[in-house]
């Protein structure tokens, strides 16, 4: 082999120092090179010189430097600097000079540099190849911050004697490490071990924090990541403060066909009589045979106020739940089962339905005789109260509190559409509904069984009326109308399932606008509306909609003291409310949303609007809901709430967020919270502060502060470059 060829396949492997992983192969085929230089010469004593602006090309890697000689006697490569080295995988090594074998496995750079996927850096006074595998750093510092020639120290440094990055392992290893501050020593660790960027899972710390809370006290949250292998993690998170000591602790997996996690705490705390508290909430799914997927959530929780205590949710009711469902184009199958448990003050689970066990089976046919579409549902609901009263309780109505409920409902319903002339759309629906009740433990005046069959028909119209101009504006305004009927008569059952109903778009000119089959809208009634739809290419577009029903007559009170429609719900009269809703969108992240109920003197029912701003510096959302009071609906008391939430980044390094909750209709705020982020390409620091102004007889006001500082450059990544620092020269 001539001495170019030698040459150019030692550059070839030059790669190795740029510490990405290099797999051989024994049988691979040779890869071209190109050295390019202003001169190259052969001495006397068997040596190749390349000098002026030398540059190598091999298998998408380059190298630059002043000079490089090739020593055939001592097979030595010297290059001669400034030199850089980079390759595909965005790992850059410069150095002033360096010395390396022929097959470029041990070697030594002086003044050496290397940046890692263009985010972690580390300079050394020498730095050693060893083996191919292992680089050996002395006299070294690594950062991930922007380091600019002004002879400033970075924000954050680990200086260390030596430092050993195992290529192989993807792990920096220190000894007698040294963690600077604007090079201010901080801490010492005499051995210290941390991932390079190229690991995307390892075990290690994660981003520790503090808090002050008038609950807890001061404490501190140190997590620790454990790697199971390559489909399981654990996540331990002890949290010490000084009225409270907690273990958080997370459990994911992965499998073939599907995954689950666990999250859950154990801990004891001095201002809670208990010795131990802690939850376990819990979800998973897998891909069964067949098309079915299962699904089952777990959620305990040792008392009522532990979740609240320690911020971990807001629920007041849980819910576990198993089930087992298919979702195919013409069918749809489910079963589960599901216990709920209540954490709310005045609520009893044992005349609660705490188990429910539901089936249901769906199916859509499309015969060739009739046209349209044949509907077939069936549908087992049974809720299980464990309390034994067959009597009734503070409720007032007819009903026992201990009762159990079973309702077995078939159904089947042909649905078929039309173009009219003048494009008028047309739709016929009808159907029969079967409905069975057992009720056990009944009491009362109710029956202990009941069976109703429902015949239901409607006619629907639209007129779908489009209308677009030269710059692209459309405009739809789609006017409708329905009539209906359904027989039959509401049973003496009590109500399970449709205690809360929602009037709104969705169920406008549905038959029967309860949300279960325990309770259905009987005799004629007529439903109307009109919506408008304004489409914008440059971005503005907006909606509204308005509708209501008038039936033949008011609805029937099912046990003599409470209707079968809540006062809220704008369904109760022989005429609805009116119904208003609409939507507002700009090109500039700007979406507003509202929907209202107004009653006959146009006075406000129910009322919830949604406002939201979204672009690269704003993130803003606010909610505002009104609820009139309903003790149909378990509320004693008008709802009236304001709720903010929002981020908004008013410098480059600097960003805002707030939080408030407030009860309008009690004039006083339910919590409330400020934060504040300085981020840049090496650092996340918040500083955050946050209060809980409600109380009851379990619950205390809760002021709570925390700071978090997180170092990126290891397996935290900078993903948004807008952080990255600039250096001026």
């Amino acid at each position: 082999m001539t001495l170019f060829a030698r040459l150019i396949s030692c550059l070839g492997l030059l790669a190795a120092l740029s510490g990405s992983m290099v797999v051989a192969q024994e049988a691979a085929t040779p890869q071209p090179a190109m050295l390019v230089a202003d001169d190259v010469r052969l001495t006397e004593d068997d040596k190749l010189i390349a000098s002026g602006n030398v540059e190598a090309m091999y298998e998408g890697r380059r190298l630059s430097a002043r000079e490089i000689t090739y020593d055939r006697a001592t097979d030595r490569l010297l290059i001669t600097g400034p030199l850089t080295l980079s390759d595909a995988g965005s790992t850059v090594v410069l150095a002033d000079s360096a010395e390396l074998d022929r097959d470029m496995q041990n070697g030594i750079l002086m003044g050496a540099r290397i940046v890692m996927q263009d985010q972690l850096q580390l300079a050394a006074y020498e730095m050693r190849r060893v083996d191919g595998r292992v680089t050996q750093l002395y006299k070294a510092a690594v950062t991930s911050c922007r380091v600019c020639e002004t002879g400033r120290p970075p924000l954050w440094q680990i200086r260390a004697e030596r430092m050993v990055h195992d290529v192989d392992a993807q792990q920096l290893y220190f000894h007698n490490a040294q963690f600077r501050v604007l090079d201010t020593t901080v801490f010492y660790l005499p051995r210290l071990r941390l991932p390079d960027p190229t690991v995307t899972r390892t075990s290690g710390f994660l981003t520790p924090s503090l808090h002050n809370s008038s609950l807890f006290g001061t404490g501190v949250r140190v997590p620790y990541f454990f790697t199971l292998g390559d489909h399981r993690d654990l996540t331990v998170a002890p949290f010490w403060a000084t009225n409270s000591r907690r273990l958080d602790l997370r459990y994911r997996q992965a499998f073939r066909r599907g995954d689950i996690e666990f999250n859950g705490a154990v801990s004891d705390d001095d201002f809670n009589s208990r010795s131990s508290r802690g939850y376990l909430f819990g979800e998973g799914r897998f891909d069964l045979n067949r098309d079915f997927v299962l699904r089952f959530g777990i959620e305990l929780v040792s008392d009522d106020t532990f979740l609240l205590d320690h911020g971990f949710s807001d629920k007041d009711r849980l819910e576990s739940q198993l089930s087992v469902e298919r979702a195919r184009r013409d069918e749809y199958i489910r079963g589960a089962i599901t216990h709920f448990h209540s954490l709310r003050v005045g609520e009893s689970n044992s005349t609660l339905p705490s188990t429910v066990v539901n089936g249901e089976y769906e199916r859509r046919i499309f015969p060739r005789v009739l046209g349209g579409e044949l509907h077939f549902a069936a549908q087992a609901l049974s809720d299980h109260r464990s309390s034994d009263l067959t009597t009734d309780g503070p409720d007032f109505d007819s009903f026992s509190d201990g009762r159990d409920v079973t309702r077995l409902t078939t159904s089947l319903d042909w649905r078929r559409n039309w173009t009219l002339p003048a494009g008028v759309l047309a739709s016929v629906q009808t159907g029969l509904a079967l409905d069975h009740f057992q009720i056990a433990q009944a009491g009362g005046t109710s029956v202990s069984d009941a069976t109703e069959v429902t015949p239901t028909a409607a006619v629907h119209l639209r007129w779908p009326l489009i209308k677009s101009n030269r710059r692209g504006v459309t405009h739809l305004v789609e006017p409708m109308v329905q009539l209906a009927w359904a027989g039959g008569s509401n049973p003496n059952v009590p109500l399970e399932e449709s205690t809360a109903v929602e009037f709104d778009e969705g169920n406008l000119f549905n038959v029967s606008r309860f949300s279960a089959p325990d309770r259905r809208e009987r005799g004629y009634n007529a439903a109307y509306g009109v919506t408008w739809t304004r489409v914008d290419p440059t971005g503005w577009q907006g909606s509204l909609a308005f509708g209501q029903v008038v039936r033949d007559e008011r609805l029937q009170e099912y046990d003599g003291v409470t209707p079968s429609f809540t006062k809220s719900s704008g369904l109760r009269d022989r005429t609805s409310d009116l119904l208003i809703a609409g939507q507002f969108q700009n090109g500039n992240g700007l979406t507003v949303t509202a929907r209202s109920l107004f009653d006959n003197m146009f006075d406000t029912t129910k009322a919830e609007a949604r406002a939201s701003w979204q672009n690269d510096r704003t993130d803003f959302g606010a909610t505002y809901i009104w609820l009139a009071d309903d003790p149909g609906e378990n509320r004693n008391a008008t709802v009236s709430e304001w709720a903010f939430d929002g981020s908004y980044r008013f410098a480059r390094h600097w960003t805002g967020s707030a939080d408030w909750r407030y009860d309008a209709a009690s004039d006083r705020s339910v919590r409330a919270g400020i934060g504040v982020t300085y981020s840049n390409e090496c650092v996340d620091v918040t500083l955050s502060a946050s209060r809980r102004f409600t109380s009851s007889t379990i619950l205390e006001p809760e002021t709570n502060f925390s700071f978090t500082v997180g170092l990126r450059g290891f397996s935290a990544k900078t993903r948004d470059q807008s952080f990255t620092r600039t250096c001026r020269n």
